[in-house]
């Protein structure tokens, strides 16, 4: 009876054995379908994306060969065109970059560098380039279509803005013709305008205040400084700063090698950033006698909300850049009165 009854435990555990054994391997089956489709899953994924970027890699390749055999004069359009569908093309690739193998970020990154740099050359050789030229002609022409300049530095040539279309483009002009505050350290200095551009280049420790509406602003090199600015209708382009506080209302802003620098804003266009970290963000909180209409006569009295959608032109990845944060409400300024 005892070796029956033993005999019998046996064959019960083997069978629970047997079980187990089978639902550990029907597991493991499930597990390894599983990571088999989101491997196919992710595989399918990117095919799909290089197949559409290479498709787009393509045609606008095309449209640069062709380019460079236009007759007609004003090519512009087609030069904007193909920059749009290029600027497309790195959008596409920062927004797929989280599901794309490192080595095709890279790759699909240099291809659009190198799209770029076939563009740039196709447009220096239809676009005649402008005679470089101190002097500053003024006619009912030049009266009527207002333009803002913007010098840039990096590229030897200014940014130029429309203020009612707020379109940008480049020209030549001798960045040092244009008035402003320059090599000054640690003194309050205050101007008011009624339009035209104006500089502040090497303040280090100053106060600066511009009142009125002005057409354009460049700012180059400043260090723990504080910066109050009206109304600018055409763009801002600052290149350097270091420990300084911005208030400024403008259509556009940009801004490159910027370091633990605050910005207060209000802007009818995206704030964008280059070579910079540190930098926070917040809304316009600036006023003095007469501000409204500044900001009447520039069409900046309406609050959009830009201020805080920060693009960095050096993070292509589709989290958020830790370049940039929103200045948290109890650290900001409170209203300034100027």
């Amino acid at each position: 009876m005892e070796e029956n009854s033993s005999t019998a435990a046996a064959a019960a555990m083997e069978r629970k054995h047997a079980a187990m054994m089978e639902r550990l391997s029907n597991r493991h089956t499930a597990r390894a379908s599983g990571k088999q489709q989101d491997l196919n899953s992710s595989f399918a994924s990117t095919n799909s994306f290089l197949s559409r970027f290479a498709e787009s890699k393509q045609s606008i390749e095309s449209q640069i060969s062709e380019i460079r055999s236009i007759t007609d004069p004003s090519p512009k359009p087609q030069l904007e065109s193909i920059s749009l569908e290029i600027s497309d093309l790195e959008k596409l690739v920062a927004e797929n970059s989280y599901v794309l193998p490192p080595y095709e970020v890279r790759t699909c990154l240099n291809t659009v560098a190198q799209l770029k740099h076939s563009l740039d050359e196709a447009t220096s050789l239809i676009v005649p380039k402008k005679k470089f030229s101190f002097k500053n002609k003024t006619s009912k022409k030049a009266t009527t279509t207002t333009t803002a300049t913007i010098p840039d530095q990096q590229n030897g040539v200014v940014l130029e803005t429309n203020p009612k279309s707020g379109e940008l483009g480049y020209t030549e002009l001798n960045a040092t013709a244009s008035p402003g505050f320059r090599n000054r350290e640690n003194e309050a200095l205050a101007k008011e305008f009624s339009g035209g551009e104006f500089m502040l280049s090497e303040l280090k420790g100053c106060e600066v205040k511009l009142k009125g509406c002005l057409r354009a602003l460049f700012v180059d090199n400043l260090i723990n400084s504080r910066v109050y600015v009206g109304a600018v209708m055409g763009s801002v382009l600052i290149e350097g700063a270091q420990g300084c506080v911005f208030i400024i209302a403008s259509h556009q802003i940009r801004i490159h090698n910027a370091k633990d620098c605050d910005f207060y804003l209000r802007v009818r266009s995206r704030p964008i950033i280059e070579d910079s970290n540190g930098i926070r963000f917040a809304p316009f909180c600036l006023r003095y006698e007469g501000i409204e209409k500044d900001l009447g006569e520039a069409c900046l009295v309406e609050e959009t909300g830009d201020w805080s959608n920060v693009d960095d032109f050096r993070w292509l990845r589709a989290v958020q850049s830790p370049n940039w944060s929103i200045l948290p409400e109890d650290h900001r300024i409170r209203m300034v009165d100027v």
